[in-house]
């Protein structure tokens, strides 16, 4: 491992202001994605800001909604009762997300900023323009397996590997930051970027930015959820492909609808079509094929993940079902 500076600051002026003087620095929190990317070459920070001090850890009702700390551990936010009560969507991905070791230890800024598990970029001996812009990409041409479906460029086609993401992102969420130039809200959808030509940029965070919460709207959505995680293994393992489903229902019609898919593209995949669509239609079946099929019209596939075109949909549905105890 190389060499690298430590600093604890306690007040979040002086974490912000390490990063802003040190393109070369990180945060640190929970440290589980960064600490095994350190290990492995692939990140080499020269110094880590570790902001387990700063007082970012609350979970609370705020302006009509919930605010998250960024710096609340997911087994916090998993088992909070106001999550629980109010955003139970949320609870459900984060318990599919990781191990109970893991979850103790991730914070909700670290796991939105959590880096993609594609291969190439895990091996600093393959062409990644993740990790080395211009490099080129291993993946098109190589194993692309767990590969992206939806928004990838010819630069990369690595997927995000969050699934409190996906949920988050369901559930328009507005990701609170703060860095040298003052405090601003970014909505979540617009937190995670496609690769484009800049595959190395995987958010919207400017230099010396920190997260410090995430807000979530009180809404309908405390009853008809489920987050449906598909993997290659019954333990925790990334998802293949994941669905965020949540519906406001009346008498079996479906009043709203949010819909989110994991394990399919550079950023958390929104479903904005399929949700216009469900909205006024009757919470069967044939809907929610209807929904799926929508939702899947621009998908294109690579050599080895054509199964996703076929599982995609089909996880779509599954969610939706299982939200609705349809069937």
């Amino acid at each position: 491992m190389n060499q690298f500076q430590y600093v604890r600051p306690t007040k979040q002026k002086a974490a912000i202001d390490a990063l802003a003087k040190d393109t070369s620095a990180q945060f640190i929190a929970g440290g589980t994605n960064l600490v095994d990317l350190m290990k492995r070459g692939v990140m080499t920070p020269q110094k880590l800001v570790d902001i387990n001090k700063l007082p970012l850890n609350k979970i609370e009702k705020e302006n009509g909604g919930l605010r998250i700390g960024a710096l609340a551990s997911n087994k916090a936010v998993a088992e909070d009762k106001l999550v629980l009560e109010k955003q139970p969507l949320l609870a459900q991905a984060l318990v599919a997300g990781a191990s109970a070791q893991l979850r103790n230890m991730a914070t909700v800024g670290g796991n939105m900023l959590q880096r993609t598990r594609c291969y190439y970029f895990y091996d600093t001996a393959m062409p990644c323009n993740k990790r080395e812009p211009g490099s080129g990409c291993g993946a098109l041409e190589g194993i692309n397996r767990m590969h992206a479906i939806f928004g990838f460029s010819d630069k990369c086609i690595a997927v995000h590997p969050s699934d409190m993401s996906v949920a988050l992102v369901a559930l328009d969420a507005t990701v609170l930051v703060s860095g040298p130039r003052g405090d601003r809200r970014i909505p979540f959808a617009d937190f995670h970027r496609l690769p484009g030509d800049t595959p190395q940029k995987d958010t919207n965070l400017e230099q010396g930015e920190l997260i410090t919460a995430v807000d979530i709207p009180d809404g309908p959505f405390t009853k008809n959820v489920h987050y449906l995680k598909v993997r290659e293994r019954a333990s925790y393992a990334f998802a293949l492909v994941s669905v965020a489903a949540a519906l406001s229902l009346d008498n079996g019609t479906i009043k709203d609808a949010r819909l989110a898919m994991g394990g399919v593209a550079h950023k958390p995949w929104r479903l904005n079509e399929a949700e216009k669509f469900l909205v006024g239609k009757p919470a069967t079946e044939d809907t929610f094929r209807q929904a799926a099929a929508i939702a899947m019209r621009d998908a294109k596939a690579f050599k080895h993940n054509a199964y996703k075109l076929k599982l995609g949909p089909n996880s779509i549905i599954q969610a939706l079902k299982n939200a609705t105890a349809v069937g």
